[in-house]
């Protein structure tokens, strides 16, 4: 069986809510709360077992809100691994806006972690068996910028595949610094590596260029309402977005990820997995606040796209 391990490093408990208008000063009285364990790495693990994969999930968690997310996973049919920090696992905010179809998100930067409150995740991870490791979701403060590209080195070493979702000053080091084989930037993300604004028709060229670099085996770009491109060093494949209700695009990314991740663990080919990254990303953005994507919703998406493709 194919092994899949998810990290998380910057966690988070996810709470949405509705509220008919966000206004300043006074105070905006919400309803139909929802809360999830979220963040990057959780997500991933989330759609992985909501598909009926098998993962392993790797998490930083400290305070009392680390405490709430811990029990919050714990009914999940998910293998965990904590690992203990000091500071409080961040809490992430969503609300949406009835009377727009807006959604307001707050996501804090979340704790500050050493060092050695570091150490024993690298150690765990070098000792991994895993044939896919993925690691999604921004750094905590005082993790190194190269954290990620220090976890890529230690899978390849032993030949696994490292999968990265992240952006910022770690995706910069990671396309520049080490081999992996999957990449998912939003096309916003890649425009900051790259340091330029991309029209669409562009964006896979670009992408097969840092793919050519070494970087990673394949890079695909999300681009939100105009669909996906993913890069090979030989071959750009450009899908159209799924046309689909849209009420909340919070865990989207993540469940694209998913999707991929377990699709090719189940053997299926790398342009098969990216059209069941792209419907598992869609189904995500049929349901609201921040709950993820249903299963049954990914394979009548997927299968739709099939017969019109």
């Amino acid at each position: 069986m194919t092994k899949i391990l998810c990290l998380a490093l910057n966690p988070a408990i996810d709470i949405s809510s509705d509220a008919e208008v966000v206004r300043h000063t006074h105070k905006t009285r919400t309803h139909n709360q929802q809360q999830f364990p979220g963040g990057g790495g959780i997500n991933v693990a989330r759609v992985i077992a909501t598909l009926g994969g098998t993962c392993e999930l790797m998490f930083l968690s400290g305070g009392a809100t680390g405490a709430l997310l811990e029990a919050m996973l714990k009914p999940l049919p998910i293998v965990e691994r904590t690992f203990r920090i000091h500071d409080p696992v961040r809490v992430a905010f969503a609300v949406h806006e009835t009377s727009t179809n807006l959604e307001y998100r707050f996501v804090p930067e979340g704790p500050l972690v050493t060092e050695a409150e570091l150490a024993p995740v690298f150690e765990a991870i070098a000792s991994s068996d895993a044939d896919y490791v993925v690691a999604s979701g921004s750094l905590p403060r005082g993790a190194p910028d190269d954290t990620y590209v220090r976890l890529a080195e230690l899978v390849a070493v032993r030949g696994g595949r490292f999968v990265l979702d992240t952006s910022g000053a770690s995706l910069s080091e990671a396309l520049s610094r080490s081999r992996m084989f999957l990449v998912k930037p939003s096309l916003g993300e890649f425009e900051a590596f790259i340091g330029r604004k991309l029209a669409h028709d562009d964006v896979g060229a670009a992408a097969q260029a840092h793919v050519r670099t070494g970087a990673a085996e394949y890079i695909a770009v999300t681009l939100g309402a105009d669909g996906a491109v993913l890069a090979t060093a030989d071959r750009i494949i450009r899908l159209p977005a799924i046309d689909v209700p849209v009420n909340s695009a919070t865990g989207a990314g993540d469940s694209f990820v998913a999707g991929m991740v377990w699709s090719l663990a189940e053997g299926h080919e790398v342009d098969e997995a990216f059209r069941f990254g792209q419907a598992a990303g869609a189904a995500t953005v049929m349901t609201s606040g921040t709950e993820l994507c249903r299963r049954q919703d990914v394979f009548d998406l997927y299968g739709r796209e099939q017969q019109r493709s």
